[in-house]
């Protein structure tokens, strides 16, 4: 893996405006793009630790939306009554919340495999979050609602993307000015959820 300085200058500014991550910004950016959470949206966040896309989509949602985080490792208390976080496996998802149906706006996801530096390794391990992201969004998300995942260039993305693309009224990819000039990691974005026959 290429090296990079980990405390750059959003990891910084994440600090003094109080997001768990810098990861926070790649939201913002996408948002101000896409409009992909309402206000008064219902939104997933899966594999949310540390809970900086919780953050930040709590911020969107205003005083009538809530936000779901679940992730392996426990998030930090967000201390907000619109917010639940969830300490589980998102495959689980369904069982957990009761099968509740689609009743989620928008499913995010910058959900990451641990990385090990091995390319082939790495591109699969995002790959299969990816997946994971879309399945939970095919059981939970609303039609029309919208959908973001990360994945890495390479290897099966492509097969990924071309898997996710009729599920949705459009398909963008997008490379964002926020994300580290070292990584080759993009965002996969579904608008418009067709809901599932």
């Amino acid at each position: 893996m290429a090296d990079y300085n980990r405390k750059d200058h959003l990891y910084k500014k994440a600090k003094e405006e109080g997001f768990e991550s810098r990861a926070a910004y790649k939201l913002l950016e996408i948002q101000q793009t896409y409009k992909v959470i309402p206000n008064g949206a219902h939104v997933l966040d899966v594999g949310a630790w540390p809970g900086g896309w919780t953050q930040v989509s709590l911020d969107i949602v205003g005083p009538k939306g809530t936000v779901t985080a679940i992730d392996l490792v426990p998030i930090e208390s967000i201390g907000d009554p619109r917010c639940k976080c969830i300490t589980g496996d998102a495959r689980d998802l369904e069982e957990i919340l009761g099968h509740p149906g689609p009743c989620f706006d928008a499913v995010i996801s910058d959900m990451s495999p641990k990385l090990t530096g091995i390319k082939e390794a790495d591109q699969a391990g995002t790959v299969a979050c990816a997946d994971l992201a879309l399945y939970v969004a095919q059981q939970l998300l609303k039609k029309g609602g919208n959908f973001v995942v990360k994945v890495f260039k390479g290897g099966e993305v492509e097969g990924f993307v071309k898997s996710a693309r009729p599920m949705f009224n459009k398909l963008v990819r997008s490379e964002l000015k926020s994300t580290r000039a070292t990584s080759n990691e993009f965002y996969v974005i579904g608008l418009g959820f067709k809901g599932t026959s």
